[in-house]
């Protein structure tokens, strides 16, 4: 396991907000020499800590205007049933998180489309084609004030 000191620390939260960085700006900013943050960086690259690089997409220039997180109730709590509801979901375009939760339902997804239409659509023919969902609950994002997903 690598050991996350100030230095590391802080490489990953300006890493965080921006990949793109120089390895000597990088230093500069945490006050290492170039060939020290390099180490360190590469450390956190082969440790597994940093996954990767990607760039963050704009939804709205893509014509994905509408954001939903939409909770998912199975009829049946077995491992197959997990499966198949996972199987069926992995294919659509619409769904860019699917994540297993415990509480009140199984899955909250993380759904944008351009519009409420899209949205109907995507509720009536790929969640509502799904045999293992019971329940779907819609909560429709008007605004978001702080995202940190990159």
């Amino acid at each position: 396991m690598i050991k996350l000191d100030r230095y590391n620390d802080q490489i990953l939260r300006i890493l965080a907000q921006d990949g793109r960085i120089s390895n000597t700006e990088l230093a500069g900013k945490v006050g290492l020499s170039p060939s020290a943050c390099l180490r360190r960086v590469q450390e956190l690259e082969n440790s597994g800590v940093i996954k990767g690089y990607r760039a963050i997409l704009d939804p709205e220039l893509l014509g994905r205007k509408f954001l939903a997180y939409v909770t998912v109730g199975l009829s049946d709590h077995t491992l197959k049933a997990q499966q198949e509801f996972e199987q069926g979901i992995t294919g659509s375009d619409e769904v860019l998180e699917c994540h297993n939760i415990t509480g009140a339902f199984e899955y909250l997804l993380r759904v944008e489309v351009s519009d409420m239409h899209h949205y109907k659509k995507f509720h009536a023919e790929t969640l509502g084609a799904l045999q293992q969902v019971s329940s779907i609950t819609t909560y429709v994002v008007i605004e978001s004030t702080k995202d940190q997903r990159a």
